[in-house]
């Protein structure tokens, strides 16, 4: 799945609670966060603490891999 929004990345979140059977209240207690952040998270507030965010996916086991885009050393001498 291709996360380019935070709507994305909560639905990511949502998808992944349900499919651990989880409550939202389930997963914050396991997490240590509020259940009020796991809803704000699943909606895809764009002002959720990204660490927070970060552990939530990786306790529903969420593997995220970044890439970072290769630079063309001709565009660079421009």
């Amino acid at each position: 799945m291709r996360i380019i929004t935070t709507i994305e990345f909560g639905q990511c979140i949502r998808d992944a609670r349900r499919k651990a059977a989880l409550t939202q209240a389930q997963l914050a207690a396991a997490s240590g966060v509020g259940e009020r952040f796991i809803r704000e998270l699943e909606k895809g507030k764009t002002t959720c603490q990204l660490e927070k965010a970060l552990f939530v996916a990786q306790m529903l086991g969420v593997k995220f891999d970044a890439t970072v885009p290769q630079i063309n050393e001709a565009s660079d001498e421009q």
